[in-house]
């Protein structure tokens, strides 16, 4: 017998070898219907893995991440079969789960939108039959020869080790190498839909061969992929580059690939949340910076980045000598802090910059403002002593989720990332750094995941995700732990008891990079800026001619009290201008007539078509200043 215990506490035994499919039914019928997987002793398992001692047991359905990611993963499987039955010739590498849905890379022709369709019909077929996902060791030499042929699984399988048990997995008429778990069945896949097709180099290396990618969603029922689609056709609507044009915010030119234009419009959101950030930053305690775009390569080789990241960066010779343009702000910050010495008595010392960057991304991943060559990153850089460590974490969150809220934004995920293999300072300080990390968060009652082996080699960090109005999850923010550069530029600073001693230093963002953080704002209020973003906040519509004189006159009393404002006085209908400005999504039209010249009022509506209707000139300026004011 074995004993099996539940996440409640509770246990019970069971014959030794039951399956977690087992299980399941024994517990709930309902239950077992919706299992994919289960999790045994901390793993992840298939639902006919036999359990052969006491163990710690979960059942994975596909309300949990490791249940969409199974679930995803085994339609990733059913896609490249179907690939199979339609291209024969077709070589598949590999298909992930990802974040919104799943995708798999084959080597093959590229496909059109036609074969999509073909695809589909092939998976559907597939999953009416519902074919068990059936799980199998095999040797490296049996392997190699099961994907003869195919010399991206081939070069898979050498990197393991030779005595290694190999993994592959089988459904209908296709084997695939993997390490599992997946679904039961294909049946269980009740809805999904191919999104897209895309190019996709082999292991994301642009000296590779290019592959052709094609993705998908999926899901155990036909309402979710019905609201899936549907928020799809909503973020549609809500694309940046689509409204970034409409609005005349910015534009990206063949003459300057992923190096985005700001037009006036687009320049006004830009000064409000310069202008909101320097305002934040002034009260919270820090001092700003400017540093030049072009440095010298010994500045990049002290850093590190000349020998690490020098294919990201752009250099150019000046004087004979080479230079390259920052792809950071950081090492030249630290040029300022070496200007002079330093006391303990000055830390924390926080030190912000807006400063401009440019890395060489590959043309295949430019989107928008999402992914560009050159971008302003709210870089802050902040020295300090060991123990004041938790203290400015805690002051970064809450300057962080004060910023956030201005914009709307509540809800935030919580990522902390961990010691990678490779990693600059000793295993007492990434240890020490970590815990500083997870006791702030801890403290505050902040739910957080541990994301193993991902932060970056200088040291652990936090990554806060913010999700939109859709739901969808965006990385902004973060801070980070750096060992490496006070190390490597050697700083000081003088300690209480005379010695120079080394400082800690935490780099943090919070818009991330300001094009990128307006590209997701387009989207989040899908143009519809609140009043103090708004690049035109007020239009006002003269009926006829007669109403123009004094239309010309609310304008320049609402322009000199700051208010951006425009004077609509082309000669069409007023319905047309109406609808023009309600398209335009400015936040206030006035319309201006008879009336409201004898009153001296101004008719107020909005861009949702509420009317507010008449209001004396001068209360609606205050209402105005008031609602900027407060950033509602």
């Amino acid at each position: 017998m074995v004993k099996i215990t539940f996440p409640d506490g509770n246990s019970k035994e069971y014959k030794q070898g039951v399956t977690p499919s087992e299980i399941a039914k024994d517990l709930s019928e309902g239950l077992a219907r919706v299992s994919l997987a289960a999790e045994v002793n901390g793993n992840l398992v298939d639902m006919d893995y036999p359990i052969r001692e006491n163990a710690d047991f979960r059942l994975i359905t596909f309300k949990d991440k490791e249940g969409k990611e199974i679930f995803r993963h085994s339609s990733a499987h059913v896609l490249a079969e179907a690939v199979l039955k339609i291209r024969p010739d077709a070589k598949p590498t590999i298909g992930p789960a990802i974040e919104e849905g799943f995708y798999y890379d084959f080597d093959t022709e590229p496909f059109t939108p036609e074969d999509l369709v073909k695809i589909e019909k092939e998976m559907k077929k597939i999953i009416n039959e519902d074919f068990k996902f059936i799980r199998k060791e095999i040797s490296k030499e049996e392997a190699l020869k099961l994907f003869e042929g195919n010399e991206f699984k081939q070069e898979l399988i050498n990197e393991m080790k030779d005595d290694e048990k190999i993994l592959i997995y089988k459904h209908g008429s296709f084997i695939d190498l993997c390490k599992g778990p997946h679904i039961p069945s294909t049946g269980r896949i009740k809805a999904f839909k191919l999104l897209k097709i895309a190019g996709a180099y082999w292991r994301g290396n642009a000296k590779n061969k290019q592959l052709q990618r094609i993705y998908g969603i999926s899901f155990p029922e036909k309402g979710l992929l019905k609201n899936y689609l549907e928020k799809l056709e909503e973020a549609e609507k809500r694309n940046h580059v689509k409204l970034g044009k409409e609005l005349e915010l910015f534009s990206i030119h063949p003459e300057g690939p992923g190096f985005p234009f700001f037009h006036p419009k687009g320049v006004v959101i830009w000064n409000e949340l310069t202008k909101f950030w320097r305002e934040k930053h002034r009260k919270a305690g820090y001092v700003e910076i400017k540093t030049p775009i072009i440095l010298n390569r010994a500045l990049w080789e002290t850093s590190g980045h000349w020998d690490y990241y020098r294919e990201n960066m752009y250099t150019l010779k000046i004087d004979k000598q080479d230079f390259a343009v920052k792809p950071m702000n950081c090492p030249g910050g630290i040029l300022i802090y070496k200007e002079r010495i330093h006391s303990y008595r000055e830390f924390p010392l926080r030190v912000a910059e807006l400063g401009i960057v440019h890395r060489h991304e590959l043309s295949g991943v430019l989107s928008g403002l999402f992914r560009v060559r050159a971008f302003t990153q709210d870089d802050s850089h902040i020295y300090c002593l060991p123990e004041q460590i938790e203290g400015e974490i805690n002051k970064i969150i809450d300057l962080l989720i004060d910023i956030y809220s201005t914009f709307g934004f509540k809800d935030y995920d919580f990522e902390i990332s961990t010691k990678p293999e490779k990693y600059a300072g000793t295993d007492e300080m990434w240890e020490q750094a970590t815990n500083a990390l997870v006791n702030v968060l801890k403290d505050r009652n902040i739910e957080f995941s541990i994301d193993e082996g991902e932060g970056v080699f200088y040291g652990p960090k936090i990554d806060i995700k913010i999700k939109d109005a859709l739901g969808r999850k965006w990385q902004c923010g973060t801070i980070q732990y750096d060992f490496n550069l006070p190390e490597r530029f050697n700083l000081t600073y003088e300690a209480k008891d005379g010695t120079k001693k080394r400082p800690l230093m935490i780099h943090r963002v919070i818009y991330g990079s300001l094009e990128r953080f307006i590209g997701i704002l387009i989207e989040h209020y899908a143009g519809k800026f609140p009043l103090w973003l708004s690049p035109v906040q007020v239009r006002i519509l003269p009926i006829s001619d007669r109403h123009k004189e004094f239309a010309k006159k609310v304008k320049n009393k609402y322009f000199d009290a700051g208010i951006r404002v425009e004077l609509d006085d082309r000669t069409e209908t007023t319905s047309k201008k109406v609808r023009d400005a309600e398209v335009a999504k400015i936040c206030y039209i006035l319309v201006v007539g008879d009336k409201e010249v004898q009153n001296r009022t101004v008719n107020v509506r909005t861009r949702d078509n509420e009317i507010k209707g008449e209001i004396k000139v001068d209360e609606f300026l205050q209402q105005l200043k008031k609602e900027i004011a407060d950033k509602k």
